[in-house]
């Protein structure tokens, strides 16, 4: 088996996270207790958690979850829906089952690091960047040019990490008819869906449009509850839907049997929590925006289209990497630099880092960041 390379992103947070005091870079929107989640509930649901046996569960998924999720896309039903531990289980199983050594893939980048990394492992990849200049948008002829006579599949991720850049509705067409055309597949990272300012316009369904798309989703980010690890792709191909099952048996066999029944809760109360999450946004946006309206001379700002995410670039002459560097090592404040989402499928823009817009508690952070820049001069 190829030996993976470093997570760069994971292991960047395995050693600050949790001991930074002002994490300005999450990609999650605000969680919630166990309490807080379970008043939600109907009584039937509530007793269905507190009453489940503790067993194995189906490695698909348990057949009502599969149906909550099911309904959150237009055209598709339970069989169309496979569970996974997190959205990590999902890229890797679509991954290895797509692909062998003699395929090639197309990755859009900059990417969330496995979205390259596992396709490279197995075979052969072309990245196609988005372009800054272009509202981090993608040119369609550049993927079209990247395609082989043996390209198997394209992965990409919108609302995206690190940018949080929709794509507009008629390149996302006009991919799909591309890909089509050449029977390729689209796995679709889609965890950011429905999480963002409340006037974004989200993408329709990658598995709702296309025969061969593959939606990645997760209870992590737009809900707001990565403690739950669940995840799923949704596909109109239930027969590569299998394959992933059986491969599933070689990792995680089943999702846990508690998580499974508090995402119900959770998808149940979808609009609920996810108008709760994007007000979240909203509130911090007009604080970020005045922030680096602040300081026009050492940061250019993007609002994002989606997401609770931006990736502001910084013009200072030290560099992004030793500005958050110094950052989190003199001040407690936690940004992630370009580095993170660098690529070996060609070069990607070096001057950027991530921040965070779902979560509570933000003044506090600027306030600190802030203070950080008074200290060094800015």
């Amino acid at each position: 088996m190829t030996t993976l390379p470093d997570f760069r992103l994971e292991t960047h947070f395995s050693k600050w996270e949790f001991k930074a005091r002002h994490h300005l870079t999450a990609s999650d929107a605000q969680s919630m207790s166990l309490g807080d989640l379970l008043a939600m509930a109907a009584p039937e649901d509530r007793a269905g958690f507190e009453q489940m046996w503790l067993g194995y569960t189906e490695t698909y998924g348990a057949p009502d979850l599969r149906e909550q999720i099911a309904r959150t896309y237009v055209g598709q039903a339970a069989q169309n829906i496979l569970c996974f531990a997190g959205a990590s289980e999902g890229i890797f199983a679509a991954n290895a089952v797509l692909l062998d050594k003699d395929d090639h893939a197309i990755v859009i980048t900059p990417n969330y690091q496995s979205h390259e990394s596992l396709p490279v492992s197995i075979c052969s990849a072309t990245g196609v960047p988005l372009d800054p200049q272009d509202g981090w948008s993608l040119d369609i002829d550049r993927v079209a040019a990247a395609i082989r006579p043996n390209t198997r599949l394209l992965t990409m991720n919108f609302p995206h990490n690190p940018t949080g850049a929709i794509l507009p509705l008629d390149r996302y067409q006009a991919l799909i008819e591309l890909c089509r055309r050449h029977g390729i597949y689209i796995l679709h990272d889609e965890i950011f869906n429905g999480l963002g300012p409340s006037d974004a316009v989200h993408l329709p369904f990658i598995a709702d449009l296309y025969e061969r798309g593959l939606s990645l989703n997760v209870m992590s980010k737009s809900y707001g509850l990565p403690g739950l690890r669940v995840g799923w792709i949704a596909a109109q191909d239930t027969a590569l839907l299998s394959r992933m099952e059986r491969l599933k048996h070689y990792l995680s066999i089943c999702n846990s049997g508690p998580s499974e029944r508090l995402a119900m809760i959770a998808l149940k109360n979808r609009a609920q929590i996810l108008a709760r999450n994007c007000a979240t946004v909203d509130e911090n946006m007009p604080r970020w925006e005045a922030f680096f309206g602040r300081y026009p001379e050492l940061f250019e700002w993007r609002r994002p289209d989606g997401s609770c995410m931006a990736y502001p670039r910084y013009k200072g002459k030290d560099g992004v990497e030793a500005f958050a560097r110094d950052l989190v090592e003199q001040s407690g404040v936690l940004v992630l630099p370009s580095s993170i989402y660098s690529s070996d499928l060609g070069p990607v823009p070096e001057d950027h880092f991530r921040i965070g817009l779902g979560r509570h508690g933000l003044e506090e952070g600027l306030a600190a960041f802030e203070a950080h820049l008074m200290r060094n001069g800015h």
